[in-house]
């Protein structure tokens, strides 16, 4: 299955590129995607993604690189990706797969911890978003993923460090699309509740939980059929819908 997808309308030619080469999520879409393409794993000491590399590498990729990519050392970033580019072509799907959740007491308390996890979860995509629109905007190809979350369509008390660096994410995620609209560049932005694995580990399981395999699942089907946003599950959306009618006072008292 996985051997056709590179031949499925719909998803970019050309070599995938994970800005964040150790996320469970960015390696299951990768791996789906490899078949027949290079793939680019970016991670901070890239010298250790040598089980990444094989896992990819076994799921049909021609080549697998792993370079150094540090999401919150923003100057770096036009160099490293003209530099990923020059070296490899024209990126077919890059996958914005970097991220952290934080911690939410701390960051009630120092402002410097809050300044990080917004900086990572949201400063940082922008400058990787900015600097890879104008890349792909010159060939008038490519794809590219980006990882918002249900805890930025309505912030929550429990989280709102967290989550309003994912509804600043979401809306300029949302507006870039638009800007790219013609351009041939696509945008894909997901949506998924509380992912099960190594990020949340140790937490319970939020309802309507998913698997890094169930979002690149429905992130490849995404990219295939050009869609411009996805949640996962897709149950989250009528319900998401139905909470923002909820009053403030009640919304307040939600958990995580």
């Amino acid at each position: 299955m996985r051997m056709g997808l590179r031949g499925v309308r719909g998803i970019a030619e050309g070599p995938v590129l994970v800005l964040g080469g150790r996320s469970e999520i960015g390696l299951e879409v990768a791996r789906r995607l490899a078949a027949g393409r290079t793939v680019i794993l970016a991670a901070r000491r890239s010298g250790d993604l040598a089980d990444e590399a094989a896992a990819v590498s076994a799921a049909g990729a021609t080549a697998v690189h792993c370079v150094e990519f540090d999401a919150d050392d923003t100057a770096s970033h036009p160099a490293l990706l003209e530099k990923v580019t020059a070296e490899h072509g024209g990126l077919g799907v890059a996958v914005l797969a970097f991220g952290v959740l934080g911690d939410q007491d701390r960051a009630e308390r120092d402002p410097d911890h809050a300044i990080a996890v917004v900086h990572t979860d949201y400063v940082a995509q922008i400058s990787v978003l900015t600097t890879l629109a104008n890349l792909m905007r010159v060939r008038g190809d490519g794809q590219i993923v980006v990882f918002s979350s249900v805890a930025g369509a309505r912030v929550r008390r429990a989280n709102y460090v967290y989550g309003s660096a994912k509804a600043g994410l979401d809306g300029f995620a949302s507006g870039l699309a638009d800007a790219l609209y013609g351009s041939g560049v696509h945008l894909l932005l997901v949506r998924p509740g509380f992912v099960v694995g190594r990020m949340t580990e140790g937490m319970d399981p939020a309802p309507l939980s998913s698997t890094p395999d169930q979002v690149a699942a429905a992130v490849v089907n995404g990219l295939r059929r050009r869609a411009g946003r996805v949640w996962v599950p897709r149950a989250l959306q009528p319900m998401f819908f139905a909470l923002g009618l909820l009053p403030q006072a009640v919304w307040r008292r939600m958990p995580r």
